[in-house]
């Protein structure tokens, strides 16, 4: 029997309106935890207002809430099939000759469709406002004058010449607006790849339109004195924002510029694995909230016995977060480079999803 687009409609409402109402009560929970975080954070800090708190803890909203999504999409899929089930309306439908495999379609549709809501729309915002959350954290909580300084060893970057490359250490870096300073550098010169040409020790650094203006710059070439200069101008290709995005959070890279960056750090010799993983974990969340929804669909869809109730929730539940927990392990093992990119990223999706129609298959009769 073919499945009437009233109850399609149906179906699929009652767990959009789920989806929605578990969605904003952890996004309001999260909210509330943060700003608590944040004014702890801030306790020692007069400058920092209540407004600034405030729009810190809504900025890194969005980005908790893409980690939320799996989970309210397992809620929502559990509250509105154990209302279906408890009203024995599942039951009348089962008896009008429809099989679970044609009700769960409009849900199924309806979260494939919030999968790639999450990729295509609610990521680019995430990316967006995590990379100002972390620009004002830097600012405000670490006392820190750039977000590139990011940490006590200092700054390693890597550019192209037209002899080789080239690689730039700096012991401390000083960012204002678009003015770059690196203070006490070493840069290493290269012929091709990996021939060694030479050493520039230098006071500072300033970055210019395609050079480094080096300030008491000592030159050392292999089997010749060194050489000293009050200025000395190293040719780059580095800019301001590049600088910026190879050492920035995959989660601020928005899915529509991924790929393009991953290409840029191969090209410029930067590792791009914390990159691919964030591209292919991005590409599989359609299907993990398709797999969540199954798994929903197993523990609710089945009428309980009187007293079972809180078991069978709490058994979805737990499942849902020993999922979580696969897929934090799995994307360690892949950060470490213990197993493949692709395998790291999508196996938690897969095997929630394959998890889900065996138990199906295996408690349904069609």
């Amino acid at each position: 029997m073919k499945l009437s687009s009233t109850l399609s409609i149906y179906i699929g409402r009652g767990f959009l309106l789920s989806f929605l109402a578990f969605f904003v009560g952890l996004l309001t929970l999260v909210f509330l935890m943060d700003m608590l975080e944040l004014l702890r954070r801030s306790s020692s800090k007069p400058d920092v207002t209540f407004a600034i708190i405030i729009e810190m803890a809504l900025l890194k909203l969005p980005h908790m809430g893409q980690l939320l999504f799996p989970f309210a999409v397992l809620f929502g899929g559990m509250t509105s099939f154990w209302r279906l089930t408890r009203s024995h309306e599942l039951a009348v439908t089962r008896a009008a000759g429809i099989s679970v495999w044609q009700f769960l379609l409009p849900v199924l549709l309806l979260a494939l469709a919030l999968g790639i809501f999450k990729v295509t729309v609610f990521n680019p915002l995430s990316s967006t406002t995590l990379a100002r959350f972390q620009t004002m954290e830097a600012s405000y909580l670490k006392g820190q004058k750039s977000v590139l300084a990011i940490s006590k060893t200092g700054l390693w970057l890597r550019q192209g010449t037209s002899e080789g490359h080239a690689v730039v250490h700096a012991r401390n870096i000083i960012q204002q607006d678009e003015r770059v300073e690196l203070l006490n550098t070493i840069t290493f010169l290269y012929q091709g790849q990996d021939t060694f040409i030479g050493r520039i020790d230098a006071e500072r650094a300033i970055l210019g339109d395609g050079f480094w203006r080096m300030e008491n710059a000592w030159i050392n070439s292999p089997e010749s004195p060194p050489i000293h200069k009050d200025e000395y101008w190293l040719e780059t290709d580095l800019t301001l924002a590049r600088i910026q995005d190879n050492f920035a959070s995959p989660a601020t890279m928005s899915f529509w510029k991924l790929p393009e960056f991953i290409q840029t750090l191969d090209e410029a010799g930067f590792s791009a694995i914390r990159h691919r993983l964030q591209l292919h974990s991005l590409l599989a969340s359609p299907l993990l909230m398709c797999a969540m929804v199954l798994i929903a669909a197993t523990f609710t869809l089945r009428h309980a016995r009187r007293g079972a109730t809180t078991f069978v929730i709490a058994s979805g539940v737990l499942t849902g977060f020993i999922l979580y927990f696969f897929s934090d392990v799995v994307y360690a093992l892949g950060l470490s480079e213990s197993i493949p990119v692709v395998l790291a990223a999508w196996s938690p999706s897969v095997v929630a999803l394959m998890l889900g129609l065996a138990m199906l298959l295996h408690l349904e009769d069609g």
